[in-house]
């Protein structure tokens, strides 16, 4: 069985928002036909990072 690898197109830190997440989820479920993914996580100083994945 083969594994796909994501390949990290772009991250951006910025300031916490909490309604990032719906946003990240709302590009995910848009864009998934285009083999593009979102991720996002925090930092350990509460700042989010958001990446851009090519599948």
């Amino acid at each position: 069985m083969t594994q796909d690898k994501l390949r990290l197109l772009a991250s951006r830190t910025f300031k916490a928002y909490e309604e990032m997440f719906k946003v990240v989820d709302f590009l995910n479920k848009t864009l998934k036909h285009k083999r593009v993914i979102f991720g996002l996580s925090k930092d350990d100083e509460g700042n989010m990072i958001i990446s851009i994945y090519e599948a």
